[in-house]
């Protein structure tokens, strides 16, 4: 499918209120065939997500220590959770020490879901992305790792008010710039 078209198509599923503040761009070299342009969204005519660039708003993590050692991410822990830990613990640890536990094997997943997400990101092509979004249901696309189809479902127009509110508890766990996006989306509302 052609740029245009492609383009066409995510602004006419843009949420009315983001339309003209959220935009897709794109840059070609007409004159170097082989080399691939650049594929990028814009929030009031600021760059914020450029697949292949680390400088953008918006924070990238190199490695696993990082995202635990970063006091801005909030993991929620789960009476479940602690539940499973002090049968496998035989309950000899103590109440306190059995959250810490918890939340260090959580942190532990997301920060290996987070990395593997944001390297398949910078890997992935936003022009065959964007076309499986446009295929598959918006379901699909909230509920995917993908961090690309989460941004494109957040700022489209079928995704209400009310599971835009429903969500704040699984964007706590999602990459920086798709909370970005939901935070974008709820100013709207």
């Amino acid at each position: 499918m052609a740029w245009s078209k492609l383009k066409q198509q995510l602004e006419g599923f843009l949420c009315p209120a983001l339309y003209g503040r959220v935009e897709y761009r794109a840059t070609s070299y007409r004159y170097l065939p082989d080399k691939a342009g650049l594929c990028y969204i814009a929030v009031d005519k600021k760059n914020v997500l450029n697949m292949s660039d680390k400088t953008t708003l918006i924070r990238w993590y190199q490695t696993e220590l990082e995202i635990k050692n970063d006091s801005t991410i909030q993991i929620p822990i789960h009476d479940e959770e602690i539940e499973a830990i002090r049968k496998d613990t035989k309950g000899t640890v103590p109440e306190d020490r059995l959250k810490v536990i918890a939340r260090s094997r959580k942190i532990s997943e997301y920060a290996k879901e987070l990395l593997s997400a944001q390297s398949s990101l910078s890997k992935s092509n936003f022009i065959v992305v964007a076309t499986k979004f446009l295929s598959i249901s918006i379901e699909e696309s909230m509920e995917s790792n993908d961090i690309l189809l989460n941004i494109l479902a957040l700022v489209d127009r079928r995704v209400g008010k009310k599971r835009i509110l429903n969500m704040s508890e699984k964007m706590k766990l999602k990459h920086p710039i798709v909370q970005y996006f939901y935070e974008l989306r709820l100013s709207t509302l």
